[in-house]
């Protein structure tokens, strides 16, 4: 399982700005700020990310992108429930996927494993075969709010 210590903080930096969002590294074995499933699991308050070294890769981005996808209005009241639907959680997925290849040290290929690892579920068994064939429902979601372009690249802005 790739951890936040395993890549360099300034790459995860890099990518929060590009989406006016922040990163608050937190001390190992405290609580996270704002996180749903408690333990090493990322937390979400408002437009900051907070981990810890021990948070996951997958973890870091799966609430970076609820912080992405979700309403202005929902953002502006966020305190570690993203809320939403079975449709933009699927979309949280398919951009953590896509916005992997942003942070040096990844891979698409190592976060999938890592989503399949903690226990991501999906319909056709596992992450890869999900996102290759059955998630096309979530990129229509992320290309109508403008979060990928027609190409299925970021646009590094935030669902408004």
């Amino acid at each position: 399982m790739l951890l936040v210590s395993d890549v360099a903080r300034a790459t995860l930096d890099a990518l929060l700005e590009r989406y006016g969002l922040q990163l608050k590294l937190q001390d190992s074995g405290t609580e996270i700020t704002g996180s749903f499933w408690g333990d090493s699991e990322a937390g979400i308050v408002g437009r900051q990310v907070f981990v810890r070294p021990d948070t996951p890769v997958h973890s870091f981005l799966h609430e970076t992108c609820h912080v992405i996808c979700m309403t202005a209005e929902r953002r502006n009241g966020l305190h570690k429930d993203a809320g939403g639907d079975d449709l933009e959680e699927a979309a949280v997925c398919y951009l953590q996927v896509i916005l992997a290849d942003s942070i040096a040290g990844t891979s698409r290929t190592q976060l999938m494993q890592d989503m399949d690892d903690w226990g991501y579920s999906f319909r056709l068994g596992n992450t890869a075969r999900w996102f290759q064939s059955d998630a096309s429902d979530a990129e229509e979601f992320l290309k109508f709010h403008g979060l990928l372009s027609e190409r299925g690249a970021p646009t590094f802005k935030l669902r408004s």
